[in-house]
């Protein structure tokens, strides 16, 4: 019996003592395959996070989606709304560009007094949209001096231009409206009032005397004299505030 003990003892010491030798060589893997078995688990770590992201990607890209065409919708509405941001305009604000319109039209009346014999008036259309330009937007870039000369004698010889070879009629204005916005354009010099200068003179028979002069007079001549007065407006509006 303690023969039979011994033995089954010294059998458990054999083992343990052999388990304890082989657990350091299974734990030894070669370096290539544990390396394997780690980029497995990162690859399937990323997969599996990558879907989750697409997942929440594809929901936030519908909210984004229905998000942007109410944003649209509202952004339409308030395009007929007045501007939110900018505070009201002051009494003076208000006051010294509309005296200016009113300096600026009596000066030009009296010019059409001095040229009426000539049959020619510098009290035109075009200028009266230069007055809103330059005394209520005198920061925009329509206002600009390079804008509004250049765009006022190219617009004016495209109107010549037109009526030269298409004479009066639709073909002649289509043209030379569509040439005048290519001409603004290319040159980088945008001025809306320009763009009515072709057809006041198409349209306009007490112009075409005139011929290439009109690219000078009266559109040239009459910015000169709202130039000066707007320098004065611009000076009463920043010095004399109530």
């Amino acid at each position: 019996m303690a023969a039979v003990s011994s033995s089954y003892i010294s059998n458990i010491v054999r083992i343990r003592q052999d388990t304890h030798h082989a657990f350091p060589f299974r734990l030894r893997l070669p370096p290539s395959l544990v390396g394997a078995s780690i980029d497995a688990g990162i690859r399937r770590r990323r997969r599996a996070t990558s879907e989750s992201q697409s997942i929440t990607r594809l929901g936030v890209g519908v909210r984004v989606r229905a998000t942007g065409k109410l944003a649209t919708g509202t952004l339409n509405w308030d395009s007929w709304k007045p501007d939110q941001g900018s505070k009201a305009p002051s009494l003076s604000d208000i006051f010294w560009p509309s005296a200016g319109a009113f300096a600026a039209m009596a000066v030009l009346g009296k010019m059409d007094q001095m040229l009426a014999k000539k049959g020619v008036a510098m009290t035109i259309a075009p200028l009266g949209a230069v007055c809103a330009v330059l005394f209520a937007t005198p920061s925009t870039p329509g206002a600009r001096k390079y804008n509004m000369f250049m765009a006022q004698m190219g617009c004016a010889a495209i109107g010549v231009l037109a009526f030269s070879f298409f004479g009066p009629g639709w073909l002649a204005r289509s043209t030379a409206l569509s040439a005048s916005l290519a001409f603004m354009i290319y040159t980088r010099s945008v001025h809306p009032p320009a763009a009515s200068l072709p057809l006041l003179f198409i349209d306009g028979p007490k112009f075409h005397h005139l011929k290439f002069w009109y690219a000078l007079f009266p559109g040239v001549a009459g910015c000169l004299v709202l130039c000066l007065i707007q320098e004065v407006v611009c000076y009463l509006k920043d010095n004399v505030k109530f």
